[in-house]
C-alpha cells in the first residue's frame, strides 16, 4: 500500500476574508485561526460592546434633548460669553462614533458566528478607546452643565417605551443564535452557564417590562381631551429674534393662542422684554456702549435701550439654521428690530384677542426701581388696554395688591398648598410633574401649563395627559400636529405585547433546539467527539464527487487534530465512501 499525505483543497472565502481583514487586518488564510479567542481579545470585545451601549444611550439622549437645544446653547453662552450652536459638533461626533463602533461590533459578531478568532486590529483598538473616552467626557460635561436634562429620558420613555421594548426584544431574539452556538457547541464550563443564565434573565425581564410602563397615549380614543393651546414662548424665536414684535407676530400667525415674555424693569421704570441679564447676546450693545456691555440690562434707561438693534444678531449667528429660508423683505424687517417694551407686546396681544404670560425679573436691591417694580408693571398693563383677566404673571408675590390679574407659579406645590395660597394655575417644566401628578392637578381644577414643548412627541404625551396648554419656542412645529402621533387602546397594546413575547420565546426555543439537534444525535449514537463535518460527510457518503473528497480530506485533518498519533494510519477509499485507520502512517 502506497502511503502519501492528503492534499489540502482550499476554497475561496471572500466574505470571511472581508470580515477578518477589516476587523483584524487578517486578509490571508494563514493569518486566520479558529482557535479560542484570548482573554485579552475577549476583554476588547467587552470594551467594544460597552462603547456601543454607551453611544446608544448617548445618541438617544441627544435625540430626545432636541426639545431643549435652545436652553443648552443659552447655558453654554452664559459660561463662554459667545452665542453659537454647540449641538452641531456634538451630534456630528456622536453620529460618526456610533457608526464606527456599530460597524466593528457587527464584524465581531460575524467572527463569532463564523467560528473565527477575535483579533481586533490595534488601530481599531485606539479608535474604540478614543471614542469611549470622548463619550465619557461628554457625559461628565453635560452632567456638570446640564444635569437637570437627564430627566428628559424618563419623560421620553412615556412615548418610546413600547417601541424600545419591541426593538430590544427583536435584538435579544436575534442574538439567541450566537448564544445557543456558544453554549451548545463547546465543552461545558461555568462561563457558559453564566452566559446562558444572564441571557434567560434578560429575556424574561424584557418580556415582563411592559408591566412597568406608564404611557399616556395608551388610552381609549373617546377619552382624549381637546388639543392643548400653544403659548408662543418669547414669540417664535426659531423664526425671528426672541422677545421682538416680529417674533410675537410670527407666533400669532402660526396659531399661538397666547404670548409669553420675560420682563425686565429699566432704570427709569419702563418694563421691557429681555431674557438675559445683559444686552450682549441679543443687541449690538458692544458697538453702541462697549464700556457697558457687561452691565446688567436693568441699569440702562429706556432711551439707551431703544437705541439698540435687537435683530441683526439673529441674521448673523443664525441660531436655529432658519435665516436662509427668510425672504429679502423678512430679513430687512428683522434687521431693523429694536428692543420691545411690555406695552407694545400687550397691545399686540389685545389686538389679536389673545392672552399674555409674563415672567417678571425683579430688579436687584441696589436698583432704583427695586420697591416700585410692581407698580411699574401694573401701570404698563393698564396702559396697554388689555383686559386684566387675560394677563397672567409670575412670580406669585404681592397677591394682595393684584386685583383681576391671574397669578401662576413655577414651583411644584401640592393641591392643598395651591388652595391655601390662592393660586389658580401652575407653570411647570415638563420634567417636574409625572403623569399621575398632572391628573391630580387637573382633577382638582388646577390649570397647568407645561414648558418648554418644542417636539411633536412631547406635545403628544401632554395632549394624551389632558394638559390644557403648553409653552413652546416652536409654535410653527406644533401647528402641524393635528392629532397625537400615536394612540392605542389598552387591549390592542396588550395583544401586541403578548404576541411579540410569545413569538420571541418560540423563536429562541427553536434556535436552541436546532443548535442542539446534532448534539442530541451525537449523544444517541454514542460518539465521543462532536465534529460538524461528520454530519456533512454522512449526509453525502454515497455520492462520489470532488466535494465529497474535499470533505473527507477535511475530516482527516480534524481527526488528526483530535488526537491521532503520528504512527496511526488512515486509509481513504473514495470508491467505497468510508475511512479506515491503521498504524504506520497515512495511506490512501
Amino acid at each position: 500500500m502506497v502511503k502519501h499525505q492528503p492534499l489540502q483543497v482550499y476554497e475561496k472565502q471572500v466574505f470571511v476574508s472581508f470580515v477578518t481583514g477589516i476587523y483584524g487586518c487578517r486578509w490571508k488564510r494563514y493569518q486566520r485561526s479558529q482557535d479560542e479567542s484570548s482573554r485579552w481579545e475577549c476583554t476588547w470585545f467587552v470594551i467594544l460592546c460597552s462603547s456601543f451601549l454607551l453611544l446608544l444611550f448617548w445618541g438617544y439622549f441627544w435625540l430626545m434633548a432636541r426639545n431643549d437645544f435652545n436652553d443648552f446653547n443659552w447655558l453654554v453662552y452664559n459660561r463662554s460669553g459667545e452665542w453659537r450652536d454647540e449641538t452641531m459638533p456634538i451630534l456630528a461626533s456622536t453620529t460618526v462614533g456610533f457608526s464606527y463602533v456599530t460597524f466593528l461590533l457587527i464584524l465581531a459578531l460575524f467572527h463569532i458566528s463564523l467560528g473565527q478568532q477575535l483579533n481586533l486590529y490595534w488601530v481599531h483598538k485606539m479608535g474604540v478607546l478614543a471614542t469611549l473616552l470622548t463619550t465619557i467626557s461628554g457625559v461628565i460635561f453635560v452632567d456638570d452643565l446640564w444635569g437637570d436634562e437627564w430627566d428628559i429620558l424618563l419623560a421620553s420613555l412615556q412615548y418610546t417605551a413600547p417601541f424600545l421594548h419591541l426593538g430590544a426584544l427583536v435584538t435579544v431574539t436575534a442574538i439567541s443564535w450566537l448564544v445557543a452556538g456558544y453554549v451548545v457547541r463547546r465543552e461545558k464550563s461555568n462561563i457558559q452557564v453564566m452566559v446562558l443564565f444572564i441571557y434567560i434573565v434578560v429575556l424574561v425581564a424584557l418580556c415582563l417590562a411592559p408591566l412597568t410602563f406608564t404611557c399616556p397615549c395608551i388610552m381609549d380614543r373617546h377619552s382624549l381631551k381637546p388639543r392643548p393651546s400653544v403659548i408662543g414662548r418669547r414669540g417664535a424665536p426659531m423664526l425671528a429674534p426672541e422677545n421682538t414684535v416680529v417674533s410675537f407676530n410670527r407666533a400669532l400667525q402660526h396659531g399661538a393662542s397666547s404670548l409669553e415674555a420675560d420682563v425686565t424693569i429699566s432704570v427709569d421704570g419702563v418694563p421691557f422684554l429681555m431674557r438675559d441679564h445683559t444686552l450682549r447676546r441679543t443687541t449690538d450693545v458692544t458697538k453702541v456702549f462697549p464700556a457697558r456691555q457687561y452691565e446688567d440690562a436693568s441699569f440702562f434707561n429706556w432711551t439707551e435701550i431703544r437705541s439698540l438693534n435687537a435683530g441683526q444678531w439673529f441674521l448673523e449667528s443664525d441660531p436655529y439654521w432658519t435665516a436662509a429660508s427668510l425672504t429679502a423683505k423678512e430679513r430687512s424687517r428683522i434687521g431693523n428690530q429694536t428692543v420691545c417694551s411690555l406695552v407694545e407686546m400687550l397691545r399686540l396681544a389685545a389686538k389679536a384677542n389673545s392672552s399674555a404670560l409674563l415672567n417678571i425679573h425683579k430688579p436687584p436691591p441696589e436698583h432704583p426701581r427695586y420697591r416700585s417694580w410692581f407698580m411699574d408693571t401694573l401701570r404698563a398693563v393698564q396702559k396697554a388696554g388689555i383686559p386684566l383677566k387675560r394677563v397672567t404673571w409670575t412670580p406669585d408675590t404681592d397677591r394682595g395688591r393684584v386685583r383681576g390679574l391671574h397669578q401662576t407659579t413655577s414651583e411644584k406645590l401640592s393641591v392643598e398648598a395651591i388652595r391655601q395660597r390662592g393660586i389658580t394655575s401652575l407653570t411647570l417644566h415638563y420634567s417636574k410633574a409625572s403623569h399621575k401628578e398632572l391628573q391630580e392637578y387637573l382633577a382638582n381644577n388646577v390649570s397647568v401649563t407645561v414648558y418648554p414643548v418644542n417636539e411633536p412627541w412631547l406635545y403628544s404625551i401632554l395632549w394624551c395627559s389632558g394638559v390644557p396648554s403648553v409653552s413652546s419656542d416652536a409654535p410653527h412645529v406644533l401647528r402641524k400636529v393635528p392629532y397625537p402621533i400615536w394612540l392605542m387602546s389598552q387591549s390592542a397594546y396588550n395583544f401586541i405585547w403578548m404576541t411579540s413575547d410569545l413569538v420571541s420565546v418560540a423563536i429562541v426555543i427553536g434556535v436552541f433546539f436546532f443548535q442542539n439537534y446534532h448534539m442530541i444525535r451525537w449523544r444517541m449514537s454514542g460518539m465521543q467527539n462532536y465534529n460538524p463535518e461528520h454530519i456533512m460527510l454522512s449526509a453525502v457518503a454515497r455520492r462520489s464527487s470532488r466535494d465529497v473528497n474535499i470533505m473527507k480530506e477535511k475530516l482527516i485533518f480534524s481527526e488528526l487534530n483530535n488526537g491521532l498519533s503520528s504512527t496511526e494510519e488512515l486509509s481513504l477509499y473514495p470508491e467505497n465512501g468510508y475511512v479506515r485507520y491503521s498504524h504506520g502512517g497515512l495511506s490512501r
